[in-house]
């Protein structure tokens, strides 16, 4: 049997196509027990995120085509459209590709932190779906061993490598304490939500959202919390904010340098960071240069970000070798759980035939055959028993040409000779 991994993700299919494959959370022990009762699956986990649908599956490799038609047919997808997306793993390589996974440097943001989360939560999924046995019960504990390695061990998920993320560490700088800040968002788009999601990780509690359309300000302020305002009152909300982070789609700065003049004289030369998210700018260039005022664009956001997504990569460089290291462990593991079976069968076979001889020997003293004779027969006879199956393997691996197995048996008779 095979470790296997199949899947579809960020990096080969379009959002629309990842869709059609995802599993909803009610859906997967139904998933999960249908493709290991079709009988040719013994242990099988499902990682699915916006980003990626996986089958992780203990399988013989002839069967990765039963189980592509499997996922196309829960999901009623053409099974010619399906294969065009999907990558596929085995063995040592679907154990790197899983602890990869779990570790972020598969992700879409590398180095994120939520996948191995989500893995987590797959495999626990599957757990309670009794499609986990022994095998990958001891892979997946051996992939959260390696994530948490490479977290420990390596950079790769320390440096800011989102504009928003980036925008809230610079925050973090200019203001020691940002619980205390008063913070102003302009805008309630996809970036304003991140970045007001990211302000109250770090504790901010004094938010404001000043939207076009205050009904969408209210929208977000109902995820992420904070005052809800029209646009219109942005200049009066200005001389309360210690921090004002802009990313509207006006194609014209909604925030003027008199606009914040006035702000800094009411705010009684108090400092403000601007920071401008917004392509074209929210914010006038020239607000720049007013004293106490602090203004970044996403031009000078974006070269922290590609700094810091350099680093990850090179951190990345190492996870992999720490990684390595976990997909020789766990291979050794499993090679090691084979052997002690191999080597239990082979003692259990030479003892049965052992005590066979025996028995013969011992009838045949009970009825007075002269000992010697008996001695001698039984040597021959245990002598041929240990030999016959060793005696078939070389012959079969002559006529096969199998120089390896060949090599492998010489080593063992030469070693036999020695001891």
């Amino acid at each position: 049997m095979t470790i296997l991994a199949i899947g579809i993700n960020h990096t080969t299919a379009t959002v629309d196509v990842r869709e059609k494959v995802a599993f909803q959370p009610e859906q997967l022990e139904r998933a999960l027990q249908s493709l290991v009762q079709q009988g040719n699956v013994q242990e099988s986990v499902i990682v699915s995120t916006c980003n990626r649908t996986e089958l992780y599956c203990h399988a013989e490799p002839s069967e990765i085509e039963g189980i592509l038609q499997w996922l196309a047919t829960f999901h009623q997808i053409p099974m010619d459209q399906l294969r065009q997306y999907i990558y596929r793993h085995e063995n040592d390589q679907a154990i790197s590709h899983l602890m990869a996974v779990a570790s972020g440097l598969d992700s879409l943001v590398l180095g994120e932190p939520q996948i191995l989360g989500q893995v987590k939560d797959a495999y626990q999924s599957a757990r309670q779906a009794g499609t986990v046995g022994t095998l990958f019960e001891r892979l997946f504990q051996a992939t959260f061993a390696a994530a948490k390695s490479v977290r420990t061990e390596t950079e790769v998920g320390q440096s800011a490598v989102s504009v928003a993320f980036t925008a809230v560490n610079l925050a973090k700088h200019i203001f020691a304490d940002l619980k205390k800040a008063e913070v102003l968002i302009v805008g309630a788009g996809e970036t304003a939500e991140l970045t007001a999601r990211h302000l109250r990780e770090q504790g901010v509690a004094k938010l404001s959202v000043a939207n076009r359309t205050q009904a969408r300000a209210q929208e977000l302020t109902k995820v992420v919390g904070g005052e809800a305002y029209a646009l219109s009152q942005l200049q009066s909300l200005l001389p309360k904010a210690d921090i004002v982070i802009s990313s509207t789609a006006s194609p014209v700065p909604v925030i003027g340098k008199g606009w914040v003049e006035t702000a800094i004289r009411q705010r009684r030369h108090k400092p403000m960071l601007f920071i401008d998210l917004a392509v074209p700018r929210d914010i006038e260039e020239e607000v720049g240069e007013l004293n106490d005022v602090y203004l970044y664009t996403v031009d000078d956001l974006q070269k922290i970000v590609s700094k810091n997504l350099q680093q990850r990569q090179e951190a990345a460089q190492e996870a992999r070798d720490i990684i390595q290291k976990h997909v020789q462990q766990f291979i050794g593991w499993m090679q090691s759980l084979n052997s002690v079976d191999i080597l239990r069968e082979y003692r259990q076979s030479h003892a049965r035939l052992a005590e066979k001889q025996k028995e013969r020997a011992l009838n045949a003293l009970q009825s007075g055959k002269d000992p010697a004779e008996v001695l001698q027969e039984l040597t021959q006879r245990l002598s041929n028993s240990f030999m016959h199956k060793t005696t078939v393997a070389i012959q079969t691996a002559a006529r096969q040409n199998d120089l390896t197995a060949l090599a492998a048996y010489q080593k063992l008779i030469h070693n036999e000779d020695e001891a």
